[in-house]
């Protein structure tokens, strides 16, 4: 199977995948694939809004139903969580909709929202109107910067440094994963 065709096949599921885990890398980087025509600019719109807005929710009923797991437990001792009960507690609605636009709060605010006693249809009815916000935004950006992103791949591949390129963003990912879980841990 070709690059191409995995692209074909499973574009649009790493990038709804990518959203969830993620986040602001894998949707640009799916604007910058429908760009290339492999896929609509409108589903890879959807396919973002979809993976931000399930992962948010699955996060928000963590937070909801299971407050007393490690994993919540561990959330609630971290400095941006109580960060986060304090904007809820300023601008509900508000801090709903933007925390995926906040650097450093996009994984914790959705537990956070779901102790706080929000409510699921409220935090739903938010979430979904900022996903689809963040996921149209982000898909754009990949896509406006579809052309630059191009030419400077085209060059890299004329002088052999295409693969060097793609293994450093690569590797550059799964640093950035691995000091995000290390941190989630401590």
């Amino acid at each position: 199977m070709t690059i191409d065709s995995l692209v074909l096949h499973y574009g649009l599921a790493a990038v709804f995948v990518g959203a969830a885990l993620e986040g602001e890398a894998a949707v640009i980087a799916g604007g910058v694939i429908a760009h290339q025509h492999y896929f609509p600019l409108w589903a890879a719109m959807l396919a973002a809004a979809g993976g931000s807005f399930c992962a948010d929710q699955a996060w928000f009923f963590a937070g909801r139903r299971a407050r007393n797991h490690r994993w919540v437990v561990a959330a609630r001792q971290k400095p941006a969580f109580a960060k986060a009960l304090a904007m809820l507690e300023r601008h509900p609605i508000g801090f709903i909709f933007v925390f995926r636009f906040i650097y450093g709060f996009r994984t914790i605010s959705p537990i956070a929202i779901g102790t706080a006693g929000i409510r699921p249809r409220l935090f739903a009815t938010v979430n979904a109107a900022s996903a689809i916000t963040w996921g149209i935004l982000f898909s754009a950006v990949g896509y406006w910067f579809g052309t630059a992103f191009e030419r400077v791949i085209g060059r890299l591949s004329h002088d052999g440094r295409l693969w060097w390129a793609v293994g450093g963003v690569v590797a550059l990912g799964l640093l950035v994963a691995l000091v995000r879980r290390v941190r989630m841990r401590a």
